[in-house]
């Protein structure tokens, strides 16, 4: 079996944000019949919904693997389980938050998944790590990301550091 070629949003903003996106990491790097090819620089953003929150750290990942679409997206809520996630209320704050942005070339539309997810193109906290990575990337719609890029508001994005692969 081939491999999909996947990017995974990480986003954290409780209990040591930027810990937890290497733990995260860590543990993407361990999930079976996959491999993590590569992650982008590390980025502070204010937080999308409520404001009474700390700002967020994020990054997106470059993620290759064998396991169906589901079976990824049970893979990624285990790990936000093992982390902590407690989901109390819509974009709240969260230990980690890890989103599947998109597998393949495949457009999914499940009750539980959405490929390509549908708010990527208006936050410019995937946005920009997203082009970062795979600056030529195109969506399933062949679309690509860099007029999406140039329209986007990135007030408040702020890059902090690259991050490495262990």
């Amino acid at each position: 079996m081939v491999f999909t070629r996947c990017y995974i949003g990480l986003g954290s903003n409780l209990q040591n944000p930027e810990a937890q996106i290497d733990q995260a990491l860590n543990a993407l790097a361990l999930v079976p019949d996959s491999r993590l090819t590569a992650v982008s620089s590390l980025y502070r953003s204010a937080p999308l919904g409520p404001s009474d929150q700390p700002d967020y750290l994020n990054a997106v990942a470059m993620f290759d693997t064998r396991l169906a679409a589901l079976a990824l997206l049970d893979a990624l809520q285990a790990i936000e389980q093992q982390q902590g996630r407690v989901r109390e209320r819509h974009w709240g704050p969260r230990t980690i938050d890890l989103d599947l942005l998109l597998y393949g070339a495949e457009q999914i539309d499940l009750p539980r998944l959405q490929v390509p997810h549908p708010q990527m193109l208006l936050r410019s906290f995937v946005l920009v790590p997203l082009v970062e990575l795979a600056p030529e990337l195109r969506l399933p719609d062949g679309s690509g990301l860099q007029q999406a890029l140039l329209d986007g508001d990135r007030t408040g994005l702020v890059k902090l550091r690259p991050l490495r692969l262990s």
